[in-house]
């Protein structure tokens, strides 16, 4: 005796036979090799995807909802960390400033408000000093007309400032021709001079030979002195300039030239015919800023119109009578003559006039000094033919 015929809406669907859904308003019929309906509740029409023998759709979608070609699998190249992981997979360092810091400690690690804005400036400026150089040294004279500004200390800082941040050599040059003191802002680990350059020059192979000659400071910073015996040093005139510059375009990405007091002798010439940018040292005096400013007119005159418009006054604030001028009517006086102008405030170490240990530094010396590294970097040209 036949089973009796089972009857109701699934096991209809099975057979072919119509469908009758008064609870959900699905009428139509429903054929085995395909599924076609209408939606009645909610107005909405369309086709269900075909169905092969495996149960699996033949139209494939990715997630974005752009559909593959039908039955094309997708290779695993498709499977990127930008597809499948939020963010992409890059971890976000965690966040810095005190109010940034509590915000990503308060939402739980939500919300990372990322670098504070100083750290953000930081950054940037760090960015700038470490960008690459092609086609030689660059060459960076620091100069003033007048003595006890703190140009001398404004080159080692300068250079600390350089060789700390960056992988290359730099190196700082004392071509004082009265005798200059760069070499004792370092601990000196040789009694060699720029006239010990000269006098070995042919025999200066390689910078194995050229290292002897220089003193190293922690933070990688080279400094070559000048001559101690004031019956040589004036002697050292631009041909032994030129001698030590070309030694120094051999090992050196950057060098400073610490040019002494004055402009007028002859060792300025030849530093000047190098420059590929100029720091002009003021102090906070009245005469003081008015000679920084008389340097400049100097150079205009004499045919350096360019590098006083690409020039960086560094405005030493440790000077006497810095407490007694208006600082910020001397920056608007050179703001209208060179490119920028940075402050560099006191700091026991700098007016002490003895060895400067860079890491004991106050931040905000650290910080005005890693500025003027930037502004110098940013007047310098990242490629130069040879």
């Amino acid at each position: 005796m036949p089973a009796p015929r089972r009857t109701g809406s699934a096991y209809d669907a099975l057979l072919g036979g119509p469908v009758p859904s008064p609870r959900t308003g699905l009428t139509g019929e429903f054929p085995r090799s395909g599924l076609t309906g209408e939606l009645s509740r909610g107005g909405l029409t369309g086709e269900f995807p075909r169905l092969d023998g495996a149960g699996t759709a033949t139209r494939r979608e990715r997630r974005n909802g752009t559909p593959t070609t039908p039955g094309e699998p997708e290779s695993a190249a498709m499977l990127t960390p930008d597809r499948l992981i939020e963010n992409g997979g890059r971890v976000r360092e965690k966040p810095t400033g005190a109010w940034n810091k509590f915000v990503y400690a308060a939402t739980f690690r939500k919300l990372n408000l990322g670098d504070s804005a100083e750290v953000r400036v930081a950054k940037d400026e760090v960015a700038r000093i470490t960008k690459q150089f092609e086609g030689g040294t660059r060459f960076v004279p620091v100069l003033t007309r007048k003595g006890g500004v703190g140009k001398t200390t404004i080159t080692t800082l300068l250079g600390m400032t350089m060789a700390t941040l960056r992988e290359d050599r730099i190196i700082a040059i004392d071509a004082n021709p009265d005798r200059g003191t760069l070499s004792e802002r370092v601990t000196k680990q040789t009694r060699a001079t720029v006239r010990d350059v000269v006098t070995r020059a042919n025999a200066i192979g390689g910078f194995t030979d050229f290292s002897t000659l220089v003193s190293r400071d922690e933070t990688r910073l080279d400094i070559l002195a000048s001559d101690t015996d004031p019956l040589l040093s004036e002697a050292f005139d631009e041909n032994d300039y030129n001698v030590v510059a070309d030694l120094a375009a051999r090992f050196y990405s950057i060098a400073l030239t610490d040019c002494g007091t004055g402009i007028v002798h002859s060792v300025m010439r030849a530093t000047l015919q190098r420059a590929d940018s100029l720091v002009i040292v003021s102090g906070g005096s009245v005469d003081e800023a008015r000679l920084a400013s008389e340097t400049l007119t100097w150079l205009e005159a004499n045919g350096y119109g360019d590098l006083v418009e690409n020039a960086v006054v560094a405005i030493n604030t440790a000077t006497h009578g810095t407490s007694l001028v208006k600082l910020d009517e001397i920056e608007s006086h050179f703001a209208s003559r060179v490119r920028d102008i940075v402050r560099i405030p006191y700091d026991p170490q700098l007016a002490a006039g003895s060895v400067i240990d860079y890491k004991n530094l106050k931040q905000s010396t650290k910080d005005a000094a890693r500025t003027l590294a930037a502004l110098v970097a940013d007047g310098l040209p990242s490629r130069r033919e040879v």
